[in-house]
Formats: structure tokens, sequence, C-alpha cells
């Protein structure tokens, strides 16, 4: 199936490793221009290096308040135009209510919340019709997980965020898709099962509660998101996809 990716260009943040990282790569895979970015310049040109010439990597917080307008314009100038941006961001730290700090909470707000809000509202302004924005989120949107009190109260607000600007920018035609990996098999998961006293007794527990039986893999979420930001999902916006081996059993 051609997915109409050929010369596209996206923004993709937190692509240095992890889901970024396998979307970016399915995305240049299918033909797409894509501009990475990651906290560390090092990690960012090297996985813009490995990636190939339809990959420039740009050394960027999410954080930094002037970190949209480097990208986009990163984007224009490298590759000659903006079709969409997928905003990605590390895990927040773990911990139950007890254990999170107030500078642990305002860190993940700026990085994984306000971030994430700023990059949009750029990339709102800037896209044309037939752009897309897309979120990477978590299955915490509907269900809080153990252990990540933060990302459980900054995820579904950031959702409801993504809903609300689906319903203002449809009429322009820009479309906003939100993703919600559940137990993909990256290096944050493998850290989060290793918090426990037997993490491959706890990885085996969660397999198998999952339909599945199995952990994702990174490509599949690749290809996943690669679908929801190409042409072939012309008419998908203002949805929550989770990519969770049916871990979420309700509708």
């Amino acid at each position: 199936m051609d997915l109409g990716l050929k010369d596209r260009v996206y923004v993709v943040t937190g692509a240095t490793r992890g889901l970024g990282n396998a979307a970016a790569r399915e995305l240049v895979a299918d033909g797409a221009k894509v501009v990475v970015t990651g906290r560390d310049e090092t990690r960012a040109l090297a996985a813009a290096d490995e990636l190939g010439s339809n990959a420039f990597g740009v050394a960027v917080d999410n954080a930094d308040p002037e970190a949209p307008a480097r990208l986009i314009a990163a984007a224009r100038e490298r590759f000659g135009g903006f079709d969409g941006i997928l905003i990605s961001v590390g895990g927040p730290a773990p911990g139950f209510v007890a254990d999170n700090t107030d500078e642990q909470w305002q860190a993940a707000f700026d990085s994984v919340f306000l971030g994430a809000v700023r990059l949009a509202r750029a990339a709102a302004a800037e896209l044309e019709p037939g752009g897309v924005i897309g979120f990477v989120l978590s299955g915490s949107v509907y269900e809080p997980i153990p252990a990540l009190t933060i990302s459980n109260g900054l995820r579904p607000g950031l959702a409801g965020f993504a809903k609300s600007i689906a319903d203002e920018l449809g009429p322009r035609g820009i479309r906003v898709v939100g993703l919600l990996p559940a137990r993909i098999d990256t290096d944050r998961v493998r850290e989060l099962d290793g918090l426990s006293a037997d993490p491959e007794a706890t990885r085996a527990a969660n397999e198998s509660r999952i339909p599945l039986r199995r952990y994702g893999t990174p490509e599949e979420f690749g290809r996943t998101a690669a679908f929801l930001l190409s042409p072939a999902a012309s008419y998908l916006t203002g949805i929550m996809v989770p990519v969770d081996g049916g871990m979420r059993h309700g509708f």
C-alpha cells in the first residue's frame, strides 16, 4: 500500500531512541523526509546519520519555548516544506504520589505537557490543508498505570487538548491524532520492568494480561505512527489509537 509519504516533510521530536525513533524510521523508509530531535546533540546527529540523507538532526529540548520555531524553520530550510509533526518525549520520572517531588512534576509539566502544547500551536499556525499533528501519549489516557503517577496526571490532559484542537483545526483540513502505546519493547519499558524485584516475572505477568501474549516491537508502533501521519489516513482525526496488543479491554 502506498501511504503517500514520498517527499512529505515531518518533524519528529524525541526521535533519538524509543518510540519517536521507531516512527522516524518508518516514515523515512516510506519516502518521507524527517527532522529528528533530541536533547543531546551528539545523539540527534547520530540518529539522523543512521537514517540517511532524508533525515536531519537538531538538538532541542521540548520544554524550550524557542523549540517550535527552530524545528519548523529547520524543516523548511533543509527539506523545503513542513507537512506535519509527531510530538514525542521521554517518559517522566516513575514513582508513587509520595515519591515524586515538586521539581519532578514541574520538569515533566514543562516537557511533556506545555512543551507539547507549544509545538502543536506552532505547527497549527504553519500547516496547510492536509497537514497533521500527532501526539505520542500512553495507555494511561484511559487507565492509570501503577508507579507512573506523573504520567497518569499529565497524559489525559494532553489527550483532551488534542481532541479540542482536532475540532478547531478540522475546518482547515488539518488532522490531529494520538497514539496510545502500552507495553512496547523499548528501553523505557525495560527500565520500568527493572524497577521490580524480579523483572522477568514482571514481564511475564504483563504479557499474560495482553491478548496477543507479548510486548509489541518498536517497528509495530512505528508503522502505526507512519500510517496515521500519512495521506492514507486522510479521514482520521480526533482519535486516540491504542497500540497495545489488546491490553485495553474497554471499547
